[in-house]
């Protein structure tokens, strides 16, 4: 029975991509089939055996230091407000967008990223038939976060065409950043949060080569960008500084527009049906956690679940799906977990348009233009990882 729900919905979700391919004659079977391949093995692995965790508690450990002397810089100047719960989104969140950004311009002025570029790009690139920065991308969004993934290739955003940009945006919100999964960790089981990861990482490349097929060539595959002045060190300091720190401000005005919506539209359709927003989505996400292995009678439930995460963000409804999980298999918790793992939701919208709007305002704007179908194609990469945890568990 888990065989046949696992084929359904990979027909349902691979049908629910090609409706809206750009390009449906020029999908690439062959990668597809292989990364699901190593999907479905490294699921495996990591669901039935230790394999992979203490590497990813490993490299959470790292960016939680980072994240502890980004504090300090934080609290120096915001006089130790931070620590008092005043503003814990702005100045715990997005303030330290400030410090990762430095890191990256010191990364990039000793010729450490464009290396890491080439190596990570080469590598997937010969799985994924994608270009190498678009492989280069989709795992420094695990490293960097969604946001702070665009502060490392500023460089070639000006060259990249809507169809990469597309891309690399899928690969931002589809991904977690290893910043935070000390963090989910807390919240659901850590095998979930690794497997969701790992699963994220090429359910990217798969859904990807389905809406958005296209061909890279050599010349058109820009990973470095040769600059005609090279700035010194301090001119190079306060460049990224400055990136940074417009880029959190940015981020934050756009949830602030974004979370306020969302918030008005679930009380006005409350007002008027009797029911929130949240609630009749997840009679619509019902039939989909069926088909990832929900239990039948349970799919309300999951259902609200995962439309919580799409309507606010992950924390939100990995928060809503711990005060339910004694009333849910471990079955459907393990599956909801991996499906909540991940930045697809509507805010995500507003913080990748913003992180991009505020290194380049043309590309920004083309983010925008495309938002819907972004947040469109990284759900059904939650929903692949999400059917793949159902057949494994």
């Amino acid at each position: 029975m888990k065989f046949v729900l696992f084929l359904a919905a990979l027909v349902v979700i691979f049908l629910l991509a090609f409706l809206v391919s750009r390009d449906k004659k020029g999908i690439k079977f062959k990668p597809i089939a292989i990364m699901l391949g190593l999907q479905l093995l490294l699921a495996y692995i990591l669901l039935n055996t230790g394999v992979g965790l203490i590497i990813i508690r490993g490299v959470s450990g790292l960016f939680e230091h980072l994240l502890n002397y980004a504090a300090e810089g934080i609290n120096f100047v915001f006089g130790g407000m931070a620590m008092k719960g005043a503003a814990p989104f702005f100045l715990n969140v997005l303030m330290p967008i400030v410090f990762i950004s430095v890191l990256i311009g010191i990364a990039q002025y000793i010729r450490v990223l464009p290396i890491i570029i080439r190596f990570l790009g080469f590598i997937l690139s010969k799985v994924n038939g994608l270009g190498k920065l678009e492989s280069y991308n989709a795992v420094a969004s695990a490293v960097f976060g969604q946001s702070e993934v665009f502060i490392s290739v500023k460089k070639q955003l000006p060259y990249l065409p809507e169809h990469r940009l597309y891309t690399l945006c899928t690969s931002a919100m589809s991904t977690v950043s290893a910043s935070i999964l000390g963090a989910y960790m807390t919240m659901v089981e850590p095998k979930y949060v690794i497997t969701a990861l790992v699963l994220n990482l090429f359910g990217g490349f798969i859904i990807a080569n389905i809406i958005n097929p296209y061909e890279v060539t050599e010349q058109e595959d820009i990973i470095e960008i040769h600059e005609t002045e090279k700035q010194s060190f301090f001119e190079m300091l306060g460049e990224y500084i400055l990136d940074g720190f417009k880029v959190a401000i940015i981020v934050g005005a756009m949830l602030i527009g974004f979370v306020a919506l969302i918030s008005m539209i679930n009380h006005l359709f409350a007002a008027i049906f009797g029911i929130s927003f949240q609630m009749a989505l997840g009679y619509v996400f019902a039939p989909l956690a069926f088909i990832v292995g929900v239990p039948s009678s349970e799919v309300v439930k999951a259902g609200t679940i995962m439309a919580t995460k799409l309507l606010s963000n992950e924390f939100v409804a990995m928060m809503d799906l711990a005060k339910i999980t004694a009333s849910l298999s471990s079955r459907t918790v393990g599956i909801i977990s991996v499906f909540l793992v991940s930045f697809a939701n509507f805010s995500s919208i507003g913080i990748i348009t913003g992180a991009v709007k505020g290194l380049n305002e043309k590309k920004g704007n083309l983010v925008a233009k495309f938002g819907l179908k972004l947040l469109y194609g990284a759900t059904l990469v939650s929903l692949l990882a999400a059917a793949i945890t159902g057949l494994m568990l």
